[in-house]
């Protein structure tokens, strides 16, 4: 398994990173602990260039003990997750241990690390994203497991931190328990797999049903794997927790999960259907398109009816995470088409995960910036379109943040969210789902009646008719994620050829030669009958 190092360097990087974010943020020196999030920073920005620089791709993939099912997904993917946890990460400044900071430069109090959660937070922070880039490089069912749980057991902890507001403890333990559900489902399905193909590598489980075809016990494990993965993906009927879980957690925290758990969900997705012989003229499963197909209109339809009803700013944009999951859906229902090309069903859901995550996260980092003083002197923050009344002229930054990103959510062109959802609509056309399409092509259009909300509230309305307007939380890192991902909304839009191009290419799903069997697929067989053999 040495030659798994290949591919792990970047992850590498990040537990580096993490054990020294979990000794400094504990230091008694004030300019040491803040410290953590710059360090946290270049942990992220060396992953990022090892990803792009290590990670075995193309011709390279043959001479690792990978998958070869999707083998250029795990570059790109752990670039985005790399470059959006950049992101991320600026908006998570000043999350936890704040004020209690302020009072101990006040007061002159000794540093009780007791009471800190900062270098829980940030190492938390840290492995949920080494988590998900683990998921991309999984070639094991065991492995894909253990890297989902990494990805989502430390934003149980974070959403419990985020915030002191007592609904941040309900909505972690709702979301503990759902999580809970969601991977007991999906970790029964691989228990299934297991048994109908006789391997957990995924090579193997390719080969056995490209052999053999899906068997009942094969068919029921993929199933319920698929059912399982739909909470991380907060698909329909799976998404009960997600507008409580948003709204109880801080702003910041709410960016991190519309991101991370999500991108972790579709790339385990991927990897699973791929397993089950997927190009356009062997589609897959028809119960397994039939269950897809379902999700997919239902996570749509139901995300986009229940945005409307919302008032909670909050509430709108997790509802509104619930319908991109939808979209993104149809996509997978696509597959990978003949190789890479515009018709690409998984490089339009790559593509999408980078515009999604860029600009959710510009739209978090506006409430994020903005809070209210509740009159115990605790801080809320912003969560209604009140709170968002002319900030165009209040807070230019903030209000062109805010109108630029929701609109680029709603598909408006010439923005990133536009040419994002552009290959969904082609993808699915080519895999003939054209009604799912029409279906599609709808809820886009219904999503605008909530969208527009946010540029009616930001540019429109009268600032002078708030009694009391929310204030800036005075973290400059939030504003900044804010103005970043705006810019990055227009600059991934006119140049964002390259990054489309490199996402077909991360979504080929290339068919098990002949030579693809002999060095991976016979060997895999050969160890998984060792490990089952007694000692």
């Amino acid at each position: 398994m040495i030659e798994r190092l290949a591919y792990m360097w970047p992850e590498i990087a990040l537990f580096v990173t993490t054990c020294v974010v979990m000794v400094i943020g504990l230091s008694k020196s004030r300019p040491i602990r803040k410290m953590s999030a710059p360090i946290a920073g270049a942990g992220l920005v060396a992953a990022l260039v090892l990803s792009l620089t290590t990670t075995p791709y193309g011709s390279a993939v043959r001479e690792t003990v990978a998958q070869t099912l999707l083998p250029d997904m795990p570059r790109f993917a752990k670039a985005m997750v790399a470059g959006v946890g950049l992101l991320l990460l600026l908006l998570a400044a000043g999350t936890v241990d704040r004020e209690d900071e302020d009072r101990i430069a006040a007061d002159g109090r000794a540093f009780d690390p007791m009471r800190s959660n900062r270098a829980e937070f940030y190492a938390f922070f840290l492995f949920s994203i080494t988590g998900l880039m683990l998921t991309a490089t999984a070639s094991d069912l065991v492995w894909l497991f253990l890297a989902l749980e990494l990805t989502s057991l430390p934003t149980y902890i974070m959403v419990a931190i985020s915030s002191p507001d007592s609904r941040s403890k309900e909505a972690s333990v709702k979301y503990f328990f759902l999580g809970a559900l969601g991977a007991a489902t999906f970790l029964f399905g691989f228990a299934l797999l297991y048994g109908g193909t006789g391997s957990t590598k995924l090579n193997v489980i390719a080969s056995t049903i490209a052999g053999t075809g899906l068997g009942g016990l094969t068919m029921a494990g993929l199933v319920l794997s698929v059912l399982g993965m739909a909470f991380k993906i907060a698909a329909v009927p799976m998404h009960f927790y997600t507008a409580d879980v948003y709204q109880g957690s801080s702003a910041s925290v709410g960016g991190f999960l519309a991101f991370v758990p999500k991108t972790a969900g579709f790339l385990g997705l991927m990897l699973l259907l791929a397993t089950a012989g997927w190009n356009h003229d062997q589609g897959l499963p028809e119960s397994v398109r039939t269950l897809l197909w379902i999700l997919a209109v239902t996570t749509m339809t139901v995300g986009n009816v229940l945005a409307l009803l919302q008032r909670s700013v909050k509430r709108v944009l997790a509802y509104s995470s619930v319908a991109h999951s939808g979209y993104m859906l149809v996509g997978l229902i696509a597959g990978p088409g003949s190789g890479a090309n515009a018709d690409n069903g998984l490089a339009a859901v790559l593509f999408y995960l980078v515009g999604y995550g860029v600009t959710s996260t510009g739209t978090f980092a506006v409430l994020a910036s903005l809070e209210r003083r509740n009159a115990d002197g605790t801080a809320t923050d912003a969560d209604s379109f009140a709170d968002l009344k002319g900030l165009c002229r209040t807070s230019p930054m903030l209000g062109w943040t805010m109108v630029v990103c929701s609109l680029s959510l709603l598909g408006f062109p010439p923005l990133l969210g536009f040419f994002g959802k552009l290959p969904l609509f082609t993808s699915g056309v080519s895999a003939h789902e054209v009604t799912l399409v029409v279906i599609l092509g709808l809820n886009s259009a219904v999503a605008a009646l909530y969208y527009l909300r946010f540029t009616q509230a930001c540019l429109l309305e009268d600032p002078e008719a708030m009694e009391s307007p929310a204030l800036p939380t005075g973290v400059a890192s939030r504003p900044l994620a804010g103005v970043l991902a705006a810019g990055g909304v227009v600059v991934l839009a006119v140049f964002g050829g390259t990054l489309l191009k490199e996402s077909q290419v991360a979504g080929s799903s290339p068919r098990l030669t002949k030579e693809m069997l002999h060095k991976h697929v016979k060997p895999a067989m050969r160890d998984a009958s060792v490990e089952k053999t007694p000692h």
